[in-house]
């Protein structure tokens, strides 16, 4: 699995293109017997500074999927990177679901070229995608701040929707488009950037939840979303009983 080229014209930072790029190729198994390049051989590798390579390799380390180890350098932090949710959530469902009335405010809502996105979806880095950014509030509190990135070909109709109080996955629906019946989450904690803090209404001290999820639809790649989640509002539940799942639950006040 050979690395791909950075785009510096895109709006996207280096380190972020970078970080995505490994990603992928950890996930396609390519570092799968222990190994990882080191800082001076990413930079020559991809053709960036060492900053942006410490930069990648830092968001890395704070979502868990590296960490540094002394004598042995960067290492896959295999146990985390692997941890799976267990189930595709619907934010809207699970918070509804507990007798709390789920609203959304639109922050973004256009057609963009992304190719962090992009390189999820495995679709060229030149084409249109739907970009819904959302400040999620439960009980007229927010909750989390969601993004999701789906092709535009034939979604257009989604710029028109009233994104108040309606789900992603009910409006592709309603449009007669796939809607993911499976794929992949990943829930690490982090510390939100200080515009999401701002949004959540946090301190620069608080925790959240960063989740990123891959939806398909049998294979196909639909969706690529991320979703900061205030850590003091949503707690993750496993259930061993026969017949229930793991799941992101909201706290109730």
């Amino acid at each position: 699995m050979s690395p791909r080229n950075l785009d510096r014209s895109d709006s996207s930072p280096l380190w972020a293109q970078l970080e995505a790029d490994l990603k992928r190729r950890m996930e396609n198994g390519e570092f799968d017997d222990g190994t990882f390049p080191t800082d001076l051989q990413l930079t020559r590798l991809y053709g960036v500074s060492r900053h942006t390579v410490r930069e990648a390799i830092r968001h890395l380390n704070k979502t868990g999927i590296l960490r540094r180890e002394r004598g042995r350098g960067t290492v896959l932090n295999r146990v985390e990177f692997e941890q799976s949710l267990g189930t595709l959530y619907s934010l809207f469902q699970s918070v509804e679901s507990s007798g709390v009335e789920q609203t959304s405010e639109v922050l973004e809502l256009k057609v963009v070229t992304d190719s962090v996105a992009a390189s999820h979806l495995e679709v060229d880095e030149t084409t249109e995608l739907i970009l819904l950014e959302r400040l999620r509030l439960a009980g007229g509190q927010p909750l989390a701040v969601d993004r999701a990135w789906l092709r535009a070909e034939n979604l257009m109709p989604l710029l028109d929707v009233d994104w108040g109080h309606t789900a992603l996955y009910a409006e592709l629906a309603k449009l007669g488009a796939p809607v993911p019946n499976q794929g992949w989450e990943r829930l690490t904690p982090v510390v939100p950037s200080q515009v999401d803090r701002s949004r959540l209404g946090i301190g620069k001290t608080e925790a959240g939840f960063f989740l990123e999820r891959l939806g398909k639809r049998d294979g196909e790649k639909i969706e690529w979303r991320t979703t900061v989640i205030r850590g003091d509002r949503y707690r993750f539940v496993s259930d061993w009983t026969t017949g229930t799942k793991a799941e992101l639950r909201p706290t109730v006040r």
